[in-house]
């Protein structure tokens, strides 16, 4: 056998050129904020009549022209594509689902939410006796699908506190989703057994500069770190990712351009992976906070359609923080899934704690009055995740 040692220089040049992993960052890096924000407002309406037409088959670049502002013009045009694929891809079907919260506690100073560490309120953090009575009221509403949401917080409500929640609920549940700070690829992989099969995470604003001037101190403050997020999901196996931006923070057209180009990265490299994205404007909470970008109802139309045309197999949500009869007027062009009945404060739902809420709702009916508005639309109402129901 030869025991013969490369040389130094061979080595040294197979280091140097070795394949380098791509990461989304590396792709992201290569865009300037600014000038994707100026190409928008270039595009032209032969820009957004090609992008209509390539539906289901087009590029981010294609998508940038939908969430244009010349694109408002073809508005009706893309409300009809978006109606039409989206019965193509789900039938006439609206996902249900609740968001249960488990702790308000939160170590980041975030400017815009009720649970920054610098708002001097109570902090509540659900004991199992408290879990399993909120369960209860939430199974009586007729829920298979649960979002558990924490603050940011990884001592108090850490990887064992959640693990240790999500084992206690799983009887109850058919499909259990996780609304908590990014976890390394590890800690997934350790949440994923106890029967975890959604994750979200939103980037809240994909302005790195600004970034900072939202998150100033805690774990969140690492753009980085969060934007790697859905990256580590998709390794660790999980069954669906959620991606989302918290509308107003910065031009929303802009931020939407960078969600299509991270969930175009994601599921190019993580196939078997489902995904979803989420529409969160910004709502009133404890302290001061204003957009400076507001977004109208309008406005979130019209992503919702780009993002349909785009993507006729991504799953998108609408919570209750929009009003009733928007709402109600929307969800058949292009919507999948609706939070219904919902709590943003820990207990909310069986008890009078009076916690902190994250943010104000704006649709306050009862899940059953969704849903009877729902039917009434000739739409079937699904209770459990999609897969369980077509699987």
């Amino acid at each position: 056998m030869c025991s013969c040692k490369l040389p130094v220089y061979l080595v040294l040049l197979s280091i140097l050129f070795a394949p380098v992993k791509n990461s989304f960052e590396n792709i992201f890096n290569e865009y300037d904020w600014n000038k994707v924000c100026e190409k928008i407002h270039l595009v032209t309406d032969a820009d957004v009549e090609r992008a209509i037409q390539l539906a289901g088959h087009g590029t981010p670049e294609d998508f940038l022209a939908l969430v244009s502002p010349a694109a408002k013009n073809h508005l009706p045009e893309m409300m009809q594509m978006s109606y039409a694929l989206t019965r193509k891809r789900f039938g006439k079907t609206i996902q249900l689902f609740i968001p249960m919260y488990l702790s308000n506690e939160c170590n980041n100073i975030c400017t815009y939410c009720g649970f920054s560490f610098g708002n001097k309120i109570p902090r509540v953090t659900l004991t199992d006796e408290e879990i399993l009575n909120e369960v209860a009221v939430i199974k009586a509403m007729g829920y298979e699908h649960i979002l558990l949401v924490t603050g940011e917080d990884q001592n108090r409500v850490g990887v064992d506190y959640l693990s240790h929640a999500i084992e206690l609920i799983r009887p109850h549940f058919a499909h259990i989703s996780l609304e908590v700070q990014p976890l390394d690829k590890s800690e997934y992989e350790k949440l994923i057994p106890f029967g975890l099969n959604t994750v979200l995470v939103y980037q809240e604003t994909y302005h790195k500069e600004n970034y900072k001037l939202y998150h100033p101190k805690g774990k969140k403050s690492n753009f980085s770190y969060r934007l790697a997020t859905p990256e580590r999901l998709g390794e660790s196996g999980i069954h669906k990712i959620g991606l989302g931006v918290l509308l107003g923070l910065e031009d929303w057209r802009t931020d939407s351009f960078f969600t299509a180009l991270h969930l175009n990265f994601l599921e190019k490299n993580f196939w078997q992976t489902k995904y979803s994205i989420s529409f969160p404007r910004l709502r009133p909470a404890e302290g001061d906070f204003i957009a400076k970008h507001p977004m109208s109802e309008t406005d979130l139309l019209q992503l919702i359609c780009a993002f349909r045309i785009y993507n006729e197999n991504v799953e998108l949500s609408l919570s209750t923080r929009e009003r009733a009869l928007f709402r109600d007027k929307v969800f058949p062009l292009g919507v999948t899934s609706m939070s219904a009945g919902s709590k943003t404060d820990p207990g909310g739902y069986s008890s009078n704690k009076n916690a902190l809420e994250q943010f104000h709702i704006d649709d306050d009916r009862t899940p059953f009055e969704i849903a009877e508005v729902v039917r009434s639309r000739g739409f079937d109402v699904v209770w459990k995740d999609w897969d369980a129901v077509l699987g």
